[in-house]
């Protein structure tokens, strides 16, 4: 019995439920929607502490700056171009694929968007005020000040290092815990948000999402086989077929855990002991990538947030997909390497090109067979970055 309560079947009854109480008691699951709006709020109040703490630890976790400039800038480097590959290969796979939304109702809802140019852009990454940033859920400026202020920490004596690194170490825990909790309410949270769009929209929504699964999983195996492997072969100087058959265990258990911190154990014995990983090399690079490094989430993100728009009838400019390039980008290098992890940072990719939140419960539907795709991928992106920086920092290649 315990086996079967767990929050993944009970989010799929919630699913279900949802499904068939938007059909039968439309009126109903319309008066609900304050249930899946508290849901929603709780997930956005989480993500931008908990991206703040997540990478800041990833880089003060580091024992000198040396470290930072040898191993720490090449593994970051890897991990941030990797996840931006990622991104872009979602982005252009979405423009390539046309979704067909006619089954479902579109709004009329205008978002208006000011012209663009590169001098705005890259004044808005900077942030004025960080604190107003913190508030105002700006996940970019966020992420540029814990980086900054993670590379200030690794600079300090130790005696003064230790005690920032120690409460915010704790502090990650504790933020991982209530991360956790939220995502625990995922069954009810979901029977309200689709209800309420199985009400509001028709059964149409979810029929459609085969598209969407479709282009997410294309999109993941071209980004898995060839962009990594291509890397791996081209920078690496290996054999990506022959190493993926010395580390698929630790790809299979993340792709039934959907949990790259669950697989993180499985990862450092295969990387080191069946890839012949240096261990060094791999104790600083794997855990490292099993925070910050979430191709297949930003991929993911970067494709619902175009499905959606489609679905409530929005036309993203070149700006705004910019935008979804940058935010999903930056906000999966902050995921927690936990479960739907995605659902937390998937609100701010949202909300940087004013996507309607509800959205994500038209997706979410899908969310957890899609997490078993995308969180495979991230490990095996953490497996490949190891071994190319091993290369570089113990072979030849300076």
């Amino acid at each position: 019995m315990k086996r079967f309560l767990t929050v993944e079947n009970l989010t799929v009854v919630g699913i279900l439920l949802g499904i068939a109480g938007g059909i039968l008691v439309p009126d109903v699951m319309l008066s609900l929607k304050f249930i899946g709006d508290i849901f929603l709020n709780l997930l956005k109040m989480i993500v931008i502490p908990l991206i703040f703490v997540s990478i800041f630890m990833s880089i003060a976790s580091l024992s000198s700056i040396n470290d930072l400039k040898n191993m720490g800038s090449k593994a970051i480097l890897y991990y941030f171009m990797t996840t931006a590959l990622a991104v872009f290969t979602g982005i252009v796979i979405t423009n390539i694929i046309q979704f067909d939304v006619s089954s479902i109702q579109k709004t009329d809802q205008i978002i208006n968007v000011n012209s663009f140019t590169w001098e705005a852009f890259l004044n808005s990454l900077i942030p004025s005020n960080i604190f107003k940033s913190f508030a105002e859920g700006k996940a970019i400026h966020v992420i540029l000040f814990s980086i900054l202020f993670a590379v200030a920490v690794v600079g300090l004596m130790k005696n003064k290092k230790d005690p920032v690194v120690g409460f915010f170490d704790g502090s990650n825990d504790a933020l991982l815990k209530i991360a956790k909790w939220i995502i625990s309410l995922s069954p009810i949270g979901v029977f309200s948000l689709i209800g309420y769009v199985v009400a509001d929209k028709g059964i149409g929504v979810i029929l459609s999402l085969w598209q969407y699964v479709v282009v997410v999983i294309i999109g993941i195996l071209i980004h898995a086989v060839f962009n990594l492997g291509l890397i791996g072969y081209l920078v690496g100087k290996f054999n990506p077929l022959d190493y993926f058959k010395k580390v698929r265990e630790a790809i299979l258990v993340a792709f039934s855990t959907c949990s790259s911190s669950a697989t993180l154990p499985v990862s450092l014995e295969v990387a080191t002991e069946k890839a012949k990983v240096d261990k060094k090399v791999a104790g600083f690079v794997l855990p490292l990538g099993a925070t910050v490094n979430m191709d297949g989430t930003a991929l993911y993100e970067a494709v619902a947030a175009i499905f959606i728009a489609s679905v409530f009838g929005i036309e993203l400019s070149l700006f705004q997909q910019i935008i979804i390039f940058v935010t999903a980008t930056l906000a999966a290098i902050g995921a927690a390497s936990i479960p739907s992890a995605g659902l937390v940072t998937m609100t701010l990719v949202f909300s940087a090109v004013g996507l309607p939140l509800e959205g994500i419960a038209i997706i979410i539907a899908v969310d957890r067979f899609l997490d078993m795709f995308r969180t495979a991928t991230n490990v095996w992106g953490d497996l490949i970055g190891a071994k190319i920086v091993s290369r570089f920092v113990n072979g030849k290649d300076k």
